[in-house]
């Protein structure tokens, strides 16, 4: 356990971990539990244009708005697979509503209802989400007004917002910061010659590990079959159909990387334009040279100093961050959901684990020369960040602290990779998405899917990861192609969204922790040697960087 200047403070990996459990405890301890849904609720079968729809009502609901369609269906098949005491499908027809209860979340600006029940015994989840209670249908708005919220509530809120609060601190020093630290890499790179062995050296390992990780989601989720013999429960509001296909997700990428207005790009946080952007900045300062380029470039390190000294300001306000966001996590999950989706959860989880802890740790410990677990210590503030925000570009200038700082990798490697890698490198979201769809498949009645199938997934599934921003939930958004692409329902995405921000959380730190391995092979490779044995500064572990 080392020490900061004063010799008083804990190491910051470790006040991390400690206000990531309190944030677990605290948040099980205000979390408020399910409401019992109060009154009959009437569920019958109404056949239209768009298929087969399980139509509800809760009794003494009079108006339309409180109609949910909450379960949708292509063909009678499928319906009479989930229903099968409904084979001879008639608008009169009933279904057994039970174990009906809902659980209330508000925030400053909105509020939801999670409402989950059974089917004739099959587990269903809506969620109901307005701006304010006065804008809920009128029966959610009489429900929440007959169950206000509390102090527990209000702990929740106040989480949120402290934990938002912390998200946009990281989000204002991000794009800044990637905008210095590679224009200063790349005028490094170029004085020796060096970017376009770098550029390929990782564009190689994100290949090749996004590849690798794919690949051990597709073979758990064949031996392991989540969603055999599991009839997916209906009632979660799944994304909307996207408008383009994955030729135009490849080629809107492509138009990406060269911003019509760099100033836009940086405002709205295109960060494939700002890479970019900043790559042709660095190369032509090296290009000018003389006293022009050498004004720019030190302008640039001049900048990428600031914002270093900037970040660390930020950095050290992680725990506090990372604390909220685990009160609001653990409190706002019911049980419910989890428990009807454990063995999909098992499966994305372990593989995750089996990427990061095996296929990565070898390639870090083979390829970039450095101990994993001495390595995985020194990210680990990065790494917890990373899993309690669920996003990669706002845990972004952690990680570079995190490399550089405690790691010892040169800021020449560190700039360039992970920007780059924040960006296009997203193993554990193509292997979510990846696991995530034979899931559905496998739980979807009559449809079996071949190798050339699976094939075509695991490629798609490459290219949305890619594709895929750096956000909490990105990874829906993208999955909706992938479903698309082997012609599985969108609807299917539902009761998935119920458990995506665990799954996210997860995801987002092997994403994270790939891209830090990306460094040491990286830097490595182009150093010709490892910095694995080289001591750590105490002195500057959790002093801002640049001390």
């Amino acid at each position: 356990m080392s020490e900061d200047k004063s010799g008083a403070k804990l190491a910051l990996h470790i006040r991390i971990l400690i206000a990531m459990l309190g944030g677990t405890v605290a948040g099980v301890l205000v979390n408020t539990g399910d409401v019992a849904v109060d009154g009959e609720i009437n569920a019958r079968v109404v056949e239209s244009t768009v298929g087969f729809q399980l139509s509800e009502q809760i009794a003494g609901a009079t108006s339309p708005e409180d109609q949910i369609y909450s379960a949708s269906f292509g063909d009678r098949d499928a319906f009479v697979a989930s229903f099968p005491d409904l084979a001879e499908v008639d608008a009169t027809d009933t279904i057994e509503v039970s174990n009906a209860r809902a659980r209330i979340t508000h925030g400053i600006s909105s509020v939801s209802i999670t409402w989950q029940r059974e089917h004739n015994g099959n587990p269903a989840v809506t969620t109901i989400s307005a701006a304010s209670v006065d804008k809920l249908p009128p029966f959610w708005k009489n429900f929440v007004q007959k169950n206000p919220p509390g102090v527990r509530d209000h702990v929740t809120t106040a989480a949120k917002c402290l934990g938002d609060l912390f998200l946009r601190l990281l989000k204002m020093v991000t794009v800044p910061l990637i905008f210095t630290s590679l224009i200063t890499g790349v005028t490094g790179l170029g004085a020796h010659g060096r970017f376009g062995s770098m550029f390929g050296r990782t564009i190689v390992y994100y290949m090749a590990t996004s590849l690798l990780a794919i690949t051990v989601g597709l073979i758990l989720v064949n031996i392991i079959q989540p969603g055999a013999g599991a009839i997916l429960p209906g009632g979660g509001k799944a994304l909307e159909s996207p408008d383009q296909g994955l030729i135009e997700v490849i080629y809107n990428q492509i138009l990406r990387l060269i911003p019509t207005n760099p100033f836009s790009a940086m405002a709205g946080g295109e960060f494939l334009s700002i890479i970019s952007f900043a790559i042709f900045v660095g190369m032509f300062i090296n290009v000018v040279g003389g006293d022009h380029g050498r004004r720019m470039k030190e302008f640039f390190e001049s900048a990428f100093a600031v914002m270093m000294k900037m970040t660390g300001w930020v950095i050290s306000l992680a725990p506090i961050g990372v604390a909220a966001f685990m009160i609001y996590a653990t409190s706002t999950q019911g049980l419910g959901v989890f428990q009807t989706l454990a063995k999909y959860m098992l499966t994305v989880f372990l593989a995750l684990v089996i990427h990061a802890t095996v296929i990565l740790a070898i390639v870090v410990g083979v390829v970039g020369r450095r101990n994993p677990l001495e390595y995985a210590r020194q990210m680990s503030p990065a790494l917890l960040t990373a899993f309690s925000t669920a996003s990669s570009n706002a845990t972004l200038p952690l990680t570079m602290s995190c490399v550089e700082k405690r790691a010892g990798i040169s800021n020449e490697t560190s700039s360039f990779v992970l920007p780059l890698g924040a960006t296009i490198n997203m193993d554990g979201t193509a292997l979510y998405e990846v696991v995530a769809v034979l899931f559905i498949a496998q739980a979807t009645p009559g449809f079996d899917l071949t190798v050339a199938q699976q094939i075509t997934i695991a490629f798609t599934a490459l290219i949305a990861s890619v594709g895929a921003a750096g956000i909490p939930h990105a990874g829906l958004v993208m999955m909706a192609i992938v479903l698309q692409a082997v012609g599985l329902p969108l609807e299917a995405q539902g009761i998935i969204i119920a458990v995506d921000r665990i799954l996210d959380m997860c995801r987002t730190s092997v994403n994270v922790w790939s891209d830090s391995c990306g460094c040491a092979v990286v830097g490595t490779a182009a150093d010709g040697t490892s910095v694995a044995d080289s001591p750590e500064d105490p002195a500057t572990e959790d002093s801002a960087p640049g001390d």
